[in-house]
């Protein structure tokens, strides 16, 4: 069966955007955090207000049939990728298990339900279910799990307790069936890898077991296109996930993988559609055409297709062919029509997909305009018993090593030509050719055409009204746009004028937003480009914008002045990808000579298979040539760059690492994962470079990016270092020292409102210098929005906050922005210090070991009365330390807060 989902969606997302971020309200805020609820009842949907719990529960009985295989469905679909079930450990080993663990915020089906619809500590918001479902769900896992597995924990239902939930008079909506990801225009072409197969293909092998790594897969007779471009050549409104005829472009081997007809464009299996992890998307449908896994052009010297790439430990090959043999040059979006750009040795070619038909059977065509510059020119076009035809001159079709090839004569001129494919069996395809229009020049697409997206899109600033020294503006990105946009933003950077910015989201598109520092109400925003590969960083050059993609690091070009992209020029393609979900390209940063840098995660609970794998890259000014900076990473979340050189990538908790970490880095380095492609043959913490700080998963449960702060209006903070929160949707000021070489600190949050999207992003804008933040909800968060992008402002108040940190022999030095009041810094019982060891090993995660309660035994307030000598006779070297405090300032005003923090070394004793 299908599961359904909640029509109210969209509308609640603008509902949680300005609940969450416009409520200022001190004692709902403090009941939020004290609850562990994510969500507020304010900003929840009006209908939760009245629905009637006891006869939801009730009806329970009369379909517990219904109610077990609805709520299995949606458990095998929404739940499971986490929290697994007691045979398959879920990906997120630390989720809650049913069978075993005992429930946070009550046992009872309604406590479970408020848990669902709110969400609480890392269990985010199930916004996307009814009532009914999430009761569904509760009542397959009451049932299933906890029932039969972990009984202490099963709750009773009987007349009292149904009589004593709240009343309500409705069920709330109907379900409906929700899938955005399918539902939005992505433009005619969509950059993906995939797996081409046919409509009676197997099922897909996903090797399982509690034993890391995962063993692999066989796929090596599997056509997965890891860089595949899935063009749309059918007519009609909708893009490429609403045609029924498709090509495919792999750009890695220049070749035409596949060709397919059906209703549906693929499978939508993937983690950022339908949030299935460890899986790629299918073609559904028939395919009718289709080429191996190889070389799509014969080497232009040897005339050879035997693939020379890299080869990984499972027999199969990845990365792009040299450059001197072929090399991907981009793509040029021309109205519903894709050119696609590439070299041969040093013969440039143009090329475009079609779609004819012959009796009812579809013809797929592939034009050609090539520009000989010497070699042997040798296409492969399909295999034996494909229908194949060829029309135009300068060229000829033969048979060679059991494969249809092209063979391109030498010309000074240009060679156009039309190739005619078929599946196997139809006939009168040369006839068709031979009455067919010739094949047409495509160098006048090349120029720029009629803008795709013309609508400019207004949207509303929400500004901030909190109290204190940060203000958030909420700045709303067009969640009703034509195209149906999940809109998750991942990027953001401004350009010479700073009014105007770039803002790139994960589902593919790219955005021009203009209002940031001339209108004080509204933005607007224009749709720029669309049919990338998972954008997850942007940087604008010389006002040029580059994008960080996995498949490619991309530029754009308009050519017309309409704003609109008219060429996404592949700058560097030399990214390794493969089938594997977790590999995401993060981030993009550039250096004062040009340089870029962005970091590539490795594969989740496996072994690396390319040297790419968990790396941190960096490509120079030309695009040439790629390197690899440091290694070891398991799931680094984008890159910073020190003023010294040096950089920073933060690193989620997983495999080999006990926790999350903020890495300090440097050329040449490790940073712990194993998992990775050669680790070194040490194993044991000091066979890595330790971070600059373990960020308990309490604090922060996914770091994403951090940035140096370069404002004066940030007054004490200008200068100092800040970390974003994907994880929790928080800003994190990160406090540092160096001790004998080795970086070390701590993170202290901001006082600021949980966003409603974890952040990814940020950038100052240097005109009216505020900090603007962009970020997204997809996996791993615990925030219910998808996208959003927000500012910043510091209101000249009090900041109140701890900037630096020095661990000494005897105890810890923290300094203050503002003056303190001596007596509360006096005060012993205003501190707390407790410590903890971490285990870092091939499972997942770990659990606290060695904890320690410190005691303080004198506080002393500095000469420059913002410096507090904390000493503690038992200080030690730690993974993880957390000061928590209640101070005052100097002018009354209370300070709480928490320090946590990591000690590698002890510096000398100071004052």
């Amino acid at each position: 069966m299908n599961v359904k989902f909640t029509a109210w969606y969209s509308p609640l997302i603008v509902l949680m955007m300005l609940a969450c971020q416009k409520n200022s309200d001190k004692e709902s805020l403090s009941d939020t955090a004290g609850s562990g609820f994510i969500l507020q009842e304010a900003d929840l949907p009006e209908y939760e207000k009245n629905i009637d719990h006891m006869g939801l529960l009730e009806a329970l009985g009369d379909r517990h049939g219904e109610s077990m295989r609805t709520g299995q469905h949606i458990y095998s679909n929404t739940c499971f990728n986490c929290h697994g079930d007691p045979e398959q450990e879920g990906s997120l080993p630390t989720a809650f298990k049913f069978w075993k663990d005992a429930f946070k915020v009550g046992n009872d089906p309604y406590a479970i339900y408020q848990t669902l619809t709110r969400g609480h500590g890392a269990m985010p918001p199930q916004v996307n279910l009814s009532p009914v479902e999430k009761y569904d769900v509760i009542h397959y896992v009451r049932e299933t799990f906890v029932k039969e597995e972990n009984p202490s924990q099963y709750f009773d239902i009987d007349a009292a307790y149904l009589a004593d939930l709240p009343v309500g008079t409705t069920m709330g909506p109907e379900p409906r069936e929700y899938k955005p990801w399918a539902e939005m225009d992505y433009g005619n072409f969509l950059i993906n890898t995939y797996e081409l197969v046919d409509e009676d293909a197997p099922p897909r092998e996903r090797s399982t077991g509690p034993v890391q790594p995962l063993p692999d897969e066989d796929f090596g007779d599997a056509n997965f296109a890891y860089k595949g471009i899935a063009v749309r050549l059918d007519q009609g409104v909708g893009g490429v996930a609403a045609g029924n005829a498709w090509m495919m472009f792999d750009h890695d081997l220049m070749r035409m993988a596949g060709a397919w007809t059906g209703e549906g464009f693929i499978d939508w299996e993937a983690i950022l559609f339908n949030e299935k992890h460890n899986i790629s998307p299918r073609t559904i449908g028939k395919l009718h055409v289709e080429n191996e896994t190889g070389p799509g052009w014969a080497h232009p010297e040897t005339g050879t297709f035997k693939d020379p790439r890299f080869q990984a430990r499972d027999g199969r090959k990845f990365g792009p062919l040299p450059r001197e043999w072929a090399h991907f040059k981009g793509l040029y979006p021309y109205g519903d029509r894709l050119i696609m750009s590439y070299t041969v040795g040093s013969t440039p070619i143009l090329e475009t997909f079609g779609l004819d038909s012959l009796e009812n059977n579809p013809v797929f065509t592939r034009t050609l305009n090539i520009k000989p510059a010497g070699g042997l020119l040798k296409m492969r076009v399909a295999p034996p018993g494909t229908a194949v035809a060829l029309m135009g001159e300068g060229a000829e079709l033969n048979e060679e090593n059991d494969y249809q090839v092209v063979h391109v004569k030498e010309s000074s001129g240009l060679v156009k030509i039309k190739i005619f494919l078929a599946a196997p069996g139809v006939s009168g395809l040369e006839e068709l050719a031979r009455s067919a229009a010739p094949a047409e020049s495509l160098e006048e697409f090349t120029r720029g055409g009629p803008a795709r997206y013309p609508e400019k899109l207004e949207t509303n600033i929400v500004q901030g009204e909190q109290e204190g020294a940060f203000q958030v503006d909420v700045l709303n990105p067009p969640f009703n746009s034509p195209w149906k946009n999940q809109l998750r933003l991942s990027g953001l950077d401004f350009f010479r004028d700073r009014n105007r910015a770039v803002v790139c989201a994960t589902d593919g598109d790219v955005w021009l937003v203009e209002g940031f520092t001339q209108n004080e109400e509204t933005l607007t925003w224009q749709r720029i480009a669309s049919g990338l590969f998972q954008p997850l960083g942007i940087k604008v050059i010389d006002e040029e914008i580059f994008v960080t993609c996995r498949d490619q690091i991309v530029r754009l070009h308009d050519f017309n002045g309409d704003q609109e992209a008219d060429y996404y020029e592949s700058f560097n393609n030399d990214h390794q990808v493969t089938d594997h979900f977790h590999e995401f390209a993060m981030g993009l940063q550039a250096d004062e000579q040009g340089n870029l840098y962005y970091a590539k995660s490795a594969r989740h609970a496996r072994e690396a298979l390319v040297p790419q794998h968990g790396t941190l890259l960096k490509v120079s000014p030309d695009g040439e040539k790629t390197e690899i900076i440091a290694s070891g990473f398991r799931a680094a979340n984008g890159v910073c760059i020190n003023p010294d050189g040096s950089f920073i990538v933060t690193d989620q908790e997983g495999h080999w690492n006990p926790m999350n970490r903020i890495n300090w880095v440097e050329e040449g380095g490790f940073y712990g994962n194993m998992f990775g492609y050669d680790p070194p043959a040490d194993s044991t913490d000091s066979g890595m470079e330790q971070p600059l700080v373990w960020v308990e998963r309490e604090r922060d449960r996914s770091p994403s990016e951090l940035l140096w702060v370069e404002s004066d209006k940030w007054g004490p903070l200008n200068g100092k270092l800040l970390s974003f929160s994907y994880g929790y949707g928080k800003v994190y000021l990160v406090p540092f020292e160096k001790v004998g070489g080795q970086v070390q600190g701590g993170i202290v949050e901001l006082p600021l409102p949980r966003f409603a999207t974890g952040v990814m992003r940020g950038r100052f804008n240097p005109e009216d210098g505020h900090l603007y933040l962009c970020g997204l909800s997809a996996w791993g968060s615990t925030q219910p929005q998808l996208g959003g992008l927000y500012r910043i402002r510091m209101t000249g108040e009090p900041v109140n906050l701890p900037v630096d940190i020095q661990a000494q022999k005897d105890g810890v030095l923290l300094t203050f922005t503002e003056k303190l009041d001596e007596g509360s810094v006096k005060e012993l019982s205003n501190y707390s210090v407790a410590t903890w060891d971490l285990l870092r090993s091939r499972k997942y995660g770990s659990k606290h070991y060695n904890e320690k309660e410190l005691e303080v035994t004198s506080a002393e307030l500095g000469t420059d009365g913002k410096s507090i000598k904390l000493k503690i006779p038992n200080i030690e070297p730690t993974w993880v330390m957390e000061i928590n405090y209640q101070l005052e300032s100097d002018q009354g005003e209370v300070i709480e807060g928490l320090v946590q923090n990591t000690i590698h070394r002890l510096g000398e004793v100071s004052s």
